[in-house]
Order: C-alpha cells, then sequence, then structure tokens
C-alpha cells in the first residue's frame, strides 16, 4: 500500500490528546507520529484539521446474519427469542448470509468499529459460512470468523442445539480447516464458536479444544447469560456451568467467555486462574432483560475484559459507540457511582480489552502509537452541533458521539469509510441485499 500521512489531526496517543499531529502510515501501519509539518509527506490519505484520530475499535462479539432480522422477539426472554431466532437461522441461505453480513460489518466499520469478532451459529451447510467469509472481505473489516459447532442435539436448546442446524463435529472441523485455507492472506482470522456449554458433550469439548490448541485458534462461548446454563447443568451433571467447562477441560487462555452475567465470584476466580476472556455485552443483555454482567468484579479478579455489540437480532445496531456509552452507563446504575468507567476504561477495554485472548495485537491504552497496525478513525464533533463544544474529546466520544461523527475509517491503512458512506459497498446495495434477505422480501 502507498505510504501516506493523516495530517494536522489531534490525536488521543499515550493518554493524552495531542493537537497538531501528522499521523504517518506505511505498509498498513503507522511509522511515525509528529507535530505537524515536522516531516515531508507526499501522499494524503486524510486532511484531518481540527479533526481527532483514535484507534480503531473491537467489537467482540456480534451474529452477522441477525443484520435481517432486527426487532424479532421484541419483548421475550432469552429461551423463546432464541426460539424464534432459531426459524430464521433454519431459513438462512448463502445468498441471505452474505447480504446480511456485508450489511452488518459496513454499519460496524461506520462507528468506528475495525475488528469483529464474528459469532456463528451452527449450520449444516458450508457453503452459508463461505458466504459469511466473502462479506467480510469484500467489506474490509479487519474479522475473527468463530466458525459454529455443537455435538449434543436437542431441539428445545435447553440441554443440547437445534438438531436442524448441526452437522457431525468432524465434518464441522474439516470444513472450519477450510475456511482457515480461505482466509489466508487476507483480513480475516478463523475461529470456533460454541453455542453454549449445554450444546457440547465432554468428549466434544476435548475434541474442540485439541483441535483450536493444534492451531492456535480462539474459541467464543455463550456463558451464563443467564440463569439457564446453571440450572441446566445442575440438572444433568451435578454441577454449575463453570464446574461443567472446568472438568472437561475447556478452560483455557483462548476461550472467549460471552456475557457472563449469572457468574458469580467462584465462577470469576475460576475463569481468571485459565486466563479466559470476557465479552462484555450491555446493549444485548439489557433488550433481552438478562441482567448486568459483574465487570467491576471480573476486572478485580483479574479477568480481559472487552466490549460486545451482540447481533442485531438482539440489540437492533451494530454501533460500538453506543455499547460504549450505555456500557458505561449501566455499571455507573447497578453501583451507584457516577466516576466509575469513564473513557479512558471503557475506550480500553472497547479498544482492546480481550484482544489477547483472541489473538489479535493489543492495544494496553486505546490509544495510537507508533508501529501499531493504521486502523484508525476519525471523528470531526462539528458534524453534530449536539456534540459541542468540546470541553474534553474523551467525554465527548464517550457521552454523545456517535456514527454521525466518525468522518473516516481506516483498515490498516485504507479508508473504508468517508463521510459515513462504506467506500466499497455502497449504501444502495447494502439496502437491497436487506430488503431482499428477510422472509418478506422473498
Amino acid at each position: 500500500m502507498t505510504p501516506g500521512t493523516i495530517t494536522d489531526v489531534t490525536v488521543h496517543s499515550g493518554g493524552r490528546w495531542l493537537p497538531g499531529m501528522d499521523v504517518h502510515i506505511a505498509d498498513g501501519r503507522v511509522t511515525a507520529l509528529v507535530p505537524h509539518g515536522e516531516l515531508p509527506y507526499d501522499e494524503v490519505v486524510l486532511d484531518a484539521g481540527g479533526g481527532h484520530l483514535t484507534p480503531g475499535l473491537v467489537n467482540t462479539h456480534t451474529h452477522l446474519f441477525q443484520a435481517g432480522l432486527r426487532g424479532i422477539g421484541e419483548g421475550l426472554g432469552l429461551l423463546a427469542w432464541l426460539s424464534a431466532v432459531g426459524e430464521e437461522a433454519a431459513l438462512l441461505t448463502p445468498e441471505r448470509a452474505y447480504a446480511t453480513a456485508a450489511a452488518a460489518a459496513a454499519e460496524a466499520l461506520r462507528s468506528g468499529t475495525t475488528t469483529l469478532v464474528e459469532h456463528m451459529w451452527p449450520h449444516p451447510s458450508p457453503e452459508v459460512h463461505d458466504a459469511v467469509l466473502r462479506a467480510l472481505k469484500d467489506s474490509g473489516v479487519r474479522a475473527v470468523l468463530c466458525r459454529g459447532v455443537a455435538d449434543r442435539a436437542d431441539r428445545s436448546r435447553k440441554w443440547g442445539f437445534d438438531p436442524r442446524l448441526m452437522q457431525p463435529l468432524k465434518e464441522a472441523l474439516a470444513h472450519t480447516d477450510e475456511l482457515i485455507a480461505q482466509a489466508r492472506d487476507s483480513r480475516v482470522d478463523v475461529g470456533v464458536a460454541v453455542p453454549n456449554p449445554r450444546c457440547l458433550t465432554p468428549e466434544g469439548m476435548g475434541a474442540v479444544r485439541a483441535y483450536a490448541e493444534e492451531r492456535g485458534l480462539p474459541v467464543s462461548l455463550h456463558l451464563l447469560e443467564t440463569t439457564t446454563d446453571d440450572a441446566m447443568c445442575r440438572d444433568r451433571t451435578g454441577v454449575g456451568a463453570v464446574e461443567y467447562l472446568e472438568r472437561a477441560g475447556f478452560l483455557w487462555e483462548r476461550l472467549l467467555a460471552v456475557h457472563c452475567v449469572e457468574l458469580d465470584a467462584e465462577g470469576r476466580s475460576t475463569l481468571a486462574r485459565h486466563g479466559v476472556g470476557v465479552s462484555y455485552n450491555p446493549l444485548s443483555n439489557m433488550r433481552l432483560g438478562s441482567g448486568i454482567a459483574p465487570v467491576p468484579e471480573m476486572l478485580e479478579a483479574g479477568l480481559s475484559v472487552g466490549l460486545g455489540v451482540d447481533g442485531a437480532a438482539s440489540n437492533d445496531t451494530q454501533d460500538i459507540l453506543e455499547a460504549l456509552r450505555i456500557g458505561a452507563y449501566l455499571q455507573r446504575a447497578a453501583h451507584r457511582k457516577a466516576d466509575l468507567f469513564g473513557f479512558p476504561e471503557m475506550f480500553a477495554m472497547a479498544a482492546g480489552g480481550a484482544n489477547r485472548v483472541l489473538g489479535i495485537e493489543e492495544n494496553p491504552d486505546g490509544g495510537v502509537r507508533v508501529g501499531m497496525r493504521a486502523d484508525l478513525v476519525l471523528h470531526r464533533f462539528d458534524r453534530d452541533y449536539a456534540c459541542l463544544p468540546v470541553r474534553d474529546p474523551g467525554a465527548t466520544l464517550l457521552t454523545c458521539a456517535g456514527s454521525r461523527t466518525v468522518a473516516a475509517v481506516l483498515v490498516g491503512g485504507e479508508v473504508l469509510v468517508r463521510d459515513g458512506e462504506h467506500v466499497r459497498l455502497p449504501s444502495r446495495e447494502l439496502a437491497e441485499g436487506l430488503a431482499h434477505s428477510s422472509p418478506c422480501g422473498d
């Protein structure tokens, strides 16, 4: 990629806002961060005067196909909601999978997500998974595509997974190898996704962990989103969900536990001891009435916590800046502490809180630094008078910014979003794809 420069911008770096800086980019990475005009440059990537530059954010959990299911199951609790979504998942075609994944990835980019973790539901059609990978490549977003697997069937989903969506575990893992080969030399990495602890037998857990460890892959697992995991595990095995996983050897440093709303002190200690990471999904947990994840207690226990948006069927947007704000406010309300999770803490969580577990380049302070991948977001707060005046850029980002203030998004130094529009995927095409991806559009 041709070297270039983002000029005359205020940069968030090292915990401070540095005004009047030039950010030099080459080979997809930041090569210099210097006062404006200090180093010569030929190619201007962005003339950013008056803008504020941050690293891109990492959405640690989503279901891209749910971009075609907005508003489904409104007012239903988790199990009833899952049944409604499952009926739609059984109808998923490669064409729908591509259209929804492309639209969701473009929407995520528009709010400043530069890396997303796609937790695919198990599906017997390899072509569905292939279509999602193709959409991610076309969008240009950086991604971890976690391919869904399960080996215990139960149509009710109380102790197992919908058999209509399953295929033999050996076949699913063999196809994951094919995805790895297809993703080579792209911005997409591959992992494995497990619906919940109830969907794999102990033998299946052993096979999935061995497979993932042999290939250095992360595994994403829904865990304790509600009390169901614990109740079902105790009923069937005599122990809670975390102990069930531990006995099966399914807790290790490449496992990302998603939600963890009902994770108690003993469970937090156990996950931390094994190096497990957590994805915090505040808006989805609110929408489904699941509860509030004990994030301060997780961090105190030593767990790595990243921010998740979840799928559009339980959040209805892919706006990570909305999740950033509400994620902070929800914890403040629950703990009655107005100073809990300010901009530095929330932004560090969103920019890299679970990156180690996922195998993504780490960014411990959520700042721009020399040597990092040029996954960057340019905000122009004056695009929306409701963000003015800017007394503190961090406070503005946390409390009132959104996709409307995102002027540009770069991944690997490539501008993918400019003035709110994806440069590769026109809005009209995305809208048409979503219209035709819904049952009423068939």
